[in-house]
């Protein structure tokens, strides 16, 4: 997709300089025609229908409105479809505020992760599809990439305004544009027949508690179940995950799996051993740094060998920047192949265009070596994982 020197672009969700649809094309440039994966699903946590976010970097929005569908579902909820712009409109009023308070001195775009959910509903509140029902960002004619451009242009004339009288118009000047341009936020909104306001709403009708939820990411260099600052371009908020070995990830995954909790999931994606069309991701046993091209053509021609992943690997992975903060997606089972390996299933946000209708299969390995967080509800995390870290 990209050279991974352009990582503090912010990638995928970031947007910056490569739109989503370029990077689905390059994932499936690499799929073969026939599958000869056969997978048995073991687990299959209830969750809401396969969205499309386009071409905007709205990974994060769309995978973490889609882990609170799933957490009303196991609370015993009817699940909402929840307007996913809600919460990337609010994400960028926040990252204007950074970038004035800055001045200038750190990055804009669409990136965000999934936690960014979290504190916007603790923040603001949440709404229904069908109350804020603007859709077209980076599906239509709003482009991602002009969005952004004129956003970060009213911010820099601001900057530049050297007029003491000016105050803090930036706030009415972002607020107006992005009424023009992703339509008005009504104050209140009738859903069901009762009428609401956004932060009634996630009270009565979402009932999340944001304070339920804990982020998790695997750094060697750093100590063990304590908090430490998720180091990605696009935790442009700073939040603190604990920071687990890397094989502990993906135990409190399969754990969470097994008490019916999904897992909202961030990860590099732009490997040639992670194919979209095909719905598979895998770490072959090949030199995995020069993959060459006959090599690439039999990648998913069925399952493989493995190469066995190790903290040293991950590691150089993250401070090489091979590994980087591309997207986010939502794991919501486990399966199966022909041969019995398990590999989590994952709801993408790409729509329903590939050959499993919008989900992917991962191996364990995978997700250990190219994971950059995860973020569950705490009831999901094994006893001895909450003894450590204390929650």
């Amino acid at each position: 997709m990209i050279k991974k020197s352009f990582v503090f672009a912010g990638i995928l969700c970031s947007l910056s300089l490569f739109a989503q649809d370029e990077l689905i094309k390059k994932v499936i440039g690499n799929a073969s025609v026939n599958s000869k994966f056969e997978f048995k699903d073991v687990i299959n946590v209830e969750n809401t229908s396969v969205k499309s976010q386009g071409s905007a970097g709205t990974c994060w929005s769309y995978s973490g409105n889609s882990f609170l569908e799933s957490e009303m579902i196991k609370n015993g909820k009817a699940p909402v479809d929840l307007a996913e712009i809600y919460s990337a409109r609010h994400v960028y009023l926040g990252k204007a505020r950074n970038y004035i308070l800055f001045n200038g001195n750190i990055g804009l775009g669409d990136g965000g992760e999934t936690h960014d959910v979290m504190n916007m509903l603790r923040k603001y509140g949440a709404m229904p599809q069908q109350a804020y029902t603007y859709e077209d960002y980076g599906k239509g004619a709003l482009k991602s990439d002009d969005f952004q451009a004129e956003f970060k242009k009213i911010l820099d004339a601001y900057i530049k305004n050297e007029d003491p009288k000016k105050g803090a118009s930036w706030v009415t000047d972002i607020n107006n544009y992005m009424d023009e341009k992703l339509g008005k936020l009504p104050e209140t909104f009738t859903y069901a027949g009762k009428t609401y306001t956004p932060k009634t709403f996630a009270k009565e009708v979402v009932g999340i508690n944001p304070d339920d939820y804990v982020e998790f990411s695997s750094y060697k260099d750093n100590p063990y179940y304590q908090k430490m600052v998720l180091p990605v371009p696009d935790n442009w908020s700073y939040d603190q995950v604990y920071n687990v070995p890397m094989k502990e990830m993906t135990d409190i995954i399969d754990y969470a799996l097994t008490k019916g909790y999904t897992v909202a999931w961030s990860s590099d994606v732009s490997e040639p051993y992670f194919s979209w069309k095909n719905g598979v991701a895998e770490v072959p046993d090949l030199d995995i740094y020069n993959i060459t091209p006959e090599q690439k053509k039999t990648l998913f021609d069925g399952p493989i060998k493995e190469k066995e992943v190790t903290e040293d690997l991950r590691l150089e992975g993250l401070y090489t920047l091979t590994t980087t903060d591309d997207h986010a997606m939502q794991i919501v089972g486990l399966a199966k192949d022909q041969n019995g390996k398990e590999y989590y299933k994952v709801k993408n946000s790409w729509g329903a265009t590939n050959d499993y209708k919008g989900y992917l299969y991962v191996t364990k390995a995978f997700v250990q070596l190219k994971s950059t967080g995860i973020l569950l509800n705490k009831a999901g995390i094994p006893k001895a994982t909450k003894s450590k870290i204390r929650v």
